[in-house]
């Protein structure tokens, strides 16, 4: 298999993904910041144009994280990052899904539209800075609901650690690399960062990629 990966919140979260499962898979840079994923041989592998893309040994390609890393839990089931019973795997997915449509999908279209906008606004459709600024506000609001939820406890769901603390901790790793802050009451998520330091996945966040 090989990865196509590149900066940005979304291949990070494959890779930590990746390096808990104990996985060694192939890595293929991708400069988003030349617009590579954005030339026509690239679509062959994403029509699309996003990163990251998981290519398996038969050809086929995936993109999409949460495809990717349900491929990769289901074919390396332990240790389990989405669960071993289907309780388990929908709650995973639950919170997972409620960190990406809630949260990580407003911050990244708030983004784009406003400080990300000389980046993006020649190579995509983006919101105005109207339009970015509420939409930052309205994850901001939603980064502050997630630390009620999380209150004192270490991880997300299940008193384990699962996908769903590595979106919401790629997100926030993601927020700190283009000047953004977690909003103002949100201890809990400040301490849950620093617990999620500490994995060995998270040297990912150390690399200029």
């Amino acid at each position: 298999m090989k990865l196509y990966s590149s900066l940005g919140p979304n291949p990070r979260l494959v890779r930590m993904f990746i390096l808990e499962k104990g996985l060694d898979i192939e890595r293929v840079h991708i400069d988003i910041l030349t617009a590579e994923n954005r030339k026509p041989e690239f679509a062959d592998k994403n029509i699309l144009g996003t990163t990251p893309v998981l290519e398996l040994d038969n050809g086929q390609m995936l993109s999409e994280i949460t495809a990717i890393c349900e491929y990769l839990e289901e074919i390396h089931p332990e240790p389990a990052l989405i669960g071993t019973t289907p309780e388990d795997r929908a709650e995973v997915r639950m919170w997972t899904r409620r960190i990406d449509l809630e949260i990580a999908v407003p911050m990244t279209l708030g983004f784009r539209g406003g400080a990300g906008r000389p980046m993006f606004e020649p190579r995509m459709d983006v919101v105005g800075p109207e339009g970015a600024a509420e939409l930052s506000a309205m994850s901001d609001k939603r980064w502050i609901w997630l630390d009620q939820q999380l209150g004192d406890k270490k991880y997300i769901c299940q008193n384990k650690f699962t996908l769903a603390d590595l979106i919401a901790y790629c997100f926030i790793k993601f927020g700190g690399t283009v000047g953004w802050t977690l909003p103002k009451g949100t201890d809990n998520l400040a301490r849950f960062v620093q617990h999620m330091d500490e994995r060995d996945s998270a040297k990912v966040w150390l690399d200029s990629e």
